[in-house]
């Protein structure tokens, strides 16, 4: 056997394999997506989003409603192949969950569920900042970026996060540029 034809056909055959694993990912990520499912996981994003800013002595996500504006954003705001990695995230997640804890992550304890977003965010993410940017720039923010983005975005635009989980001044009386934070003092929600 030649081995200048072998190693041709074992690099052919790589590329092609890869060429079709990105195809069917491309493929995937494309198609179209049904909203009904995304409404069907709300009480999951309630949960996911109240992991995430969890209710102390200010409001947590859940209170505040974040889920309907992730949903409202997914759903009104964001292209196909986002929505459809935010849905094959949420499976992922139910997936995993169910296969190390055999229970669902409603049920988990709080612990359990800081565990489970910490795995998706290591998955989510790579060592080199590099490839973060090429993946965000071709396949879009991972799961957990998402997802966290979202949940601090709707929270900071809410209503009781903008009045009790941030400071609210309404009408300021002054215009100051830059003023510093005093010890214990909550952030600005206006700026």
């Amino acid at each position: 056997m030649n081995r200048r034809t072998t190693l041709k056909g074992i690099l052919a055959l790589s590329v092609a394999g890869v060429s079709s694993f990105s195809a069917y990912k491309w493929i995937s990520l494309n198609k179209e997506v049904n909203i009904a499912e995304l409404q069907s996981y709300k009480t999951l994003i309630d949960e996911l989003a109240e992991t995430i800013i969890p209710s102390t002595n200010t409001p947590g996500a859940k209170e505040a409603g974040v889920s309907g504006y992730i949903v409202n954003i997914l759903t009104n705001c964001t292209g196909k192949r986002e929505q459809n990695k935010f849905l094959n995230g949420l499976q992922d997640l139910e997936a995993y969950t169910n296969d190390s804890f055999d229970k669902s992550f409603v049920q988990c304890n709080a612990n359990e569920r800081t565990n489970i977003l910490k795995h998706f965010e290591e998955k989510g993410t790579y060592s080199f900042q590099i490839l973060n940017k090429i993946n965000n720039k071709f396949l879009g923010q991972s799961f957990f970026s998402k997802l966290k983005s979202l949940t601090v975005e709707g929270y900071c635009l809410s209503e009781l996060g903008a009045t009790k989980g941030l400071v609210y001044d309404y009408i300021p009386q002054t215009f100051e540029a830059c003023i510093p934070l005093k010890n214990n003092q909550k952030s600005w929600a206006t700026k």
